[in-house]
Order: C-alpha cells, then structure tokens, then sequence
C-alpha cells in the first residue's frame, strides 16, 4: 500500500531537480520572445465550466475530459485546451477593444488521452493568442514568433509544416459532404496519409472525377513551395484557390523574415480542434514523433462568447520541446552555482554573518547545522562512527544536490572552502571576509 503512494497516475509524472530547472530556464527564454513582440501576460483558470470547452466551441472531445462537479452541481472540466478561455477572456475584458490584443501564458492543460499508451495526460503549454487581426501579416508574425522561439531553445533543425484549413473545407462543401461520421473518418485517412482509406470513402460518392482525384491526391501534398502550383492545377474551386492563394503570400512575408528555409506545405494537414478557419501549423524537429508547436487561426472562436473578431494562436508544448532537446543534446546545462555553509552549533552567529553577506551580494546560499563532527580526511563516514562525516561525503552529498561549494566553518579564524566539482580545498580567513562588507 506504502508503495502504491509513491506512484502517480497514469499520463502524469513528477519533474524536479535539473530536469525542473531547465524547464524553468526554458520556459523565461521563450517568455522573452514572445515579450519582444509585444505581447502581455494573461492567467486563466486550470478549471472552468463544461460549456467553455463543449463540441461547439470545436475543442476537445468530451470523453477525453476530465470532469468534476462543484457544490451547486455544475459540471467543471480541467481545461484541456487554453486556447477556448483566452476567447473566453477576451470576449469579456477586450469587449469594444477593435484594435489588436496580443496576450499570451504559461500552463497545463489535461487530457485523458488513456488510449495512447506513453502519452503525457498532462503537458505545460506555453502559448500566444493575437486577436483583431485577420491579415496574412498577423499570420506571419506569429510563424517567425514560433521559429525564433524554436532558435531560443537552441534547435539547430526543424521543420514548420503550414496548411490552411479552409482548403479542406471547401473541398467538403464542393462534394456535398454532409454526415459528419464520414468526414470524421476521411480526416483521419488524410491526416494518416492513407489514399487506401480516402480511396474507399469517395469512390460511391456522386462527385466529379476531378473532385475525387484532388481528394486521392491530398495525402500526397506537401512539400515546397512548388506543391502550391501543382494543388492549384487539381481544382477550379474558387475557394480552394483562394486558401492556395494566401499560403503563397504568407511564404513570401517569410522570406522577408529570412525564414523561409524552415518552412513547408502540407495541404493534407488536419486538426483534431474543429475551431481553425485558416492557417493551420506544426512544427516537428527529429528524434521526437510528436509536434512541438501547434497553432492556428480561428476566427469563429471567439464570436461564440459574444466578440465579433479574428484570431491566431500558437502553443509550444514544452514537454515535447524538452523530449527534443534532451534527445538532441541540447538542454541547458545547470550550473552548480548554490553554496552550502556547514557550521556547528557553536559557530551559528558567525555562519549567519557570512550567509547574510553572500545573500546581499545576490549569492544562493543554503546554511546547514552540522550535528556531525566533521573530519577532514578522506576516509567516509561507513569506516567510521556515525557521528563523523568526512568532506567527501558533503561532497557527494553536494553532487547529488547540484550545490557547487562548500564553507565550512569549524573555528574562529579560518573557512576551509571545498569546490564540490574537483574536489579542491583552500582556506580563507574569516574575519578579512566579514569585515570587508
């Protein structure tokens, strides 16, 4: 039973020690980005009512939910999309604001996703929303936003993959799609890449040869810019052309950014949130199967909550960034910057003293009574009595701990000073120290 307490739940896990303080450090290097483009902070709750995040808003499915009941008996979810409370938000403080609104956050979202085995139920998000803009410019920005965030975090190769989803909507309409079933399943065939799939969902349906044939051919749509010609050449649909259409502009506001090497077209490209209207993106790096950033426009979105307006958002999945970095090597290295001051009972004032000092100098200090006598010589405290430690066990201590130094202070006059990484030990005099404050 004393076991079982120690484990999470299934989807969730416990991140701490160096693993949390690169997450941290990641996280305020992307933050500053997205406040070098002029966007403000916004929280919102980790719960809210069901109908924020209901099959209306095209959000997550209910059964991949996590629900509770609050007193009155209202039925609360975990949000497992951020993405509805920001329109939610921005329907109610942003209300006459016609001008653009660039917010953006840091939090988990919760999906019980128990069907995929090893996938996080839990991940941090770190996202930004840029509102009362519907122009290929905004939808520019927020593409050079998620690359120079990527750059931040220290990828050196990865991919944005773009598609527009009204491409595929317009499609839908041509064909006269309208049970939501079949649309459900030839999303997923394109979106698995299965012509197979797509093949044996339209070959009864009363469309044109032409309709069908872009249909087989949209798992095979991606690529360079010159994949947007040849879709072009598939159909006369003034809509399509039009999604086509603005995809070549938007690559052409990237080239001015210099980015254009990292992009790539994928008009097969499909959202399991129904709420996009326009531009849909991924960006993927190697040695991690899953998408690092998603994002879209969705200019529907918030008109549910009351506020006619435009939208695009983009979110980093930060667990996904960090599988990445790690696999690639390039998670920031944590310093061993802390210092651990080891005193006695009988030396309390003079460890204080010494903290006091290195704190107001911006200095990390962790003051440790030492209820051990403390030998200096190598041998560990096993071959010893239990009430002897030696330096090398604080150092080892030190190393498990991620603490960089050791004061240790044992008389009157002298600090012995142990570098926990070599294992070097030199002595300063206390009182120089003290007074020179």
């Amino acid at each position: 039973m004393k076991d079982k307490l120690l484990h999470t739940p299934e989807g969730v896990r416990d991140i701490y020690g160096t693993e949390c303080a690169a997450k941290l450090i990641l996280q305020k290097k992307l933050d500053q980005v997205l406040k070098l483009y002029g966007f403000r902070d916004i929280q919102t709750p980790s719960f809210e009512f069901f109908d924020i995040f209901n099959q209306e808003r095209g959000t997550v499915s209910s059964k991949d939910m996590y629900k509770l009941f609050d007193k009155e008996g209202n039925t609360m979810v975990l949000r497992p999309d951020i993405t509805p409370s920001i329109a939610r938000c921005v329907a109610k403080y942003y209300k006459e604001e016609e001008l653009p609104i660039r917010l953006c956050y840091i939090g988990n979202t919760y999906i019980n996703s128990t069907t995929y085995q090893g996938k996080l139920n839990e991940v941090t998000q770190l996202g930004a929303e840029l509102v009362n803009d519907d122009s290929v410019d905004a939808d520019a920005q927020m593409l050079a936003i998620t690359i120079e965030c990527l750059l931040k975090a220290g990828l050196k190769e990865f991919q944005l993959e773009i598609g527009n989803a009204d491409f595929f909507r317009s499609l839908i309409s041509e064909a006269g799609f309208d049970d939501e079933e079949d649309i459900v399943k030839l999303k997923t065939s394109i979106e698995n890449k299965s012509m197979f799939g797509v093949e044996d969902l339209v070959k009864n349906k009363k469309i044109s040869q032409e309709l069908k044939e872009i249909f087989l051919k949209l798992p095979e749509l991606f690529g360079s810019i010159e994949i947007l010609d040849y879709a072009k050449s598939l159909t006369n649909n003034p809509r399509a052309i039009k999604a086509i259409n603005r995809l070549e502009e938007l690559y052409d506001i990237m080239a001015i950014y210099g980015f254009e090497k990292y992009i790539s077209f994928d008009l097969g490209m499909l959202s399991k949130y129904d709420y996009y209207t326009g531009l849909i993106f991924k960006a993927y790096t190697y040695k991690t199967g899953e998408a690092i950033v998603t994002g879209g426009r969705y200019d529907n979105l918030v008109g549910q909550f009351g506020k006619n307006c435009p939208a695009i958002g983009l979110a980093i999945v930060i667990d996904n960034l960090m599988t990445a970095l790690s696999r690639q090597k390039l998670l920031p290295r944590i310093e061993a910057s802390d210092t651990m001051i080891l005193y006695r009972q009988e030396y309390r004032k003079h460890a204080i003293a010494l903290a006091n000092y290195f704190r107001k100098e911006g200095n990390n200090v962790i003051l440790q009574l030492s209820n051990a006598h403390i030998s200096k010589s190598n041998m560990s405290a096993d071959n010893k009595s239990m009430d002897i430690l030696s330096l090398n066990d604080y150092r080892s201590y030190m190393q498990r701990m991620n603490i960089g130094g050791l004061l240790l202070i044992d008389n009157d006059n002298e600090i012995t000073i142990m570098d926990a990484h070599d294992g070097s030990i030199k002595k300063a005099d206390f009182k120089e120290l003290i007074g020179s404050k």
